[in-house]
């Protein structure tokens, strides 16, 4: 008689499972988008109300810059003061200001909401950069007038008069934007909420062990004393 040979998977491969398992493992839920509908909101609500924060920007700015003055002969008009700083400082101003009011904006938006996105980021940047162009202009806007033959007929010869307000670095306009978005970030990171840490899991063994048969079933221990056992 011949004795059936069963057939066996190898030790060192996982056994094969049915289709029906892979076709339920690769069908798995939709991944969800990036922003919902209520962070598209919020990230919109952001950069509407920091845009229109950039009119103070621009109050604050005709209100504190310094002023350079000019002076007319009835010809020509002329710097009152060739070594005045007041240029340069109005820049300072520009730029301490929208320093300020990013720190003030990331500040806001943290508190509004702790857990933090990208999408609340990325409003705060537009909202903020759109809020220093708005203060840029409504500075220039407010300011004294740019037409220096009418301000210097209207002010009259030898009298000083105040020149049209100037943003000469243009880089100042991005200090709104780059310290909301530096000080929001670092706000995040040291005190917004965490994402509860993952459960360990049990790892299933990558490896098969083919169930023991009589040929694998112990037999006696040798001797450890090496000596052979008495013959009958």
């Amino acid at each position: 008689m011949t004795e059936a040979v069963t057939p066996y998977d190898k030790p060192d491969q996982p056994p094969s499972e049915p289709s029906s398992a892979a076709t339920e493992a690769g069908a798995g839920p939709a991944p969800e988008p990036a922003f919902s509908p209520s962070d598209i909101r919020d990230g919109a609500a952001i950069a509407l109300v920091i845009g229109v924060a950039g009119v103070l920007l621009g109050l604050l700015w005709v209100w504190l810059a310094p002023r350079v003055q000019y002076v007319s002969n009835g010809e020509a008009v002329f710097l009152r003061d060739t070594e005045s700083e007041a240029r340069i400082g109005a820049d300072g101003t520009f730029l301490l200001l929208s320093v300020g009011f990013g720190v003030l904006s990331a500040l806001a938006v943290f508190l509004w909401r702790r857990s933090g996105g990208a999408a609340q980021v990325v409003g705060l940047a537009v909202g903020s950069v759109f809020a220093a162009l708005v203060g840029w202009r409504v500075g220039l806007w407010l300011g004294p007038s740019s037409d220096l033959v009418a301000a210097a007929r209207k002010a009259g010869k030898g009298v000083p008069f105040d020149a049209p307000l100037e943003l000469l670095a243009h880089g100042a306009l991005l200090g709104w934007p780059m310290a909301a978005v530096v000080v929001h970030l670092a706000l995040t990171a040291l005190w917004g909420t965490r994402d509860p840490a993952p459960e360990p899991g049990v790892w299933p063994s990558g490896y098969y062990q083919a169930p023991a048969g009589p040929a694998d079933s112990p037999g006696p221990s040798p001797d450890p004393s090496g000596t052979e056992p008495p013959r009958p």
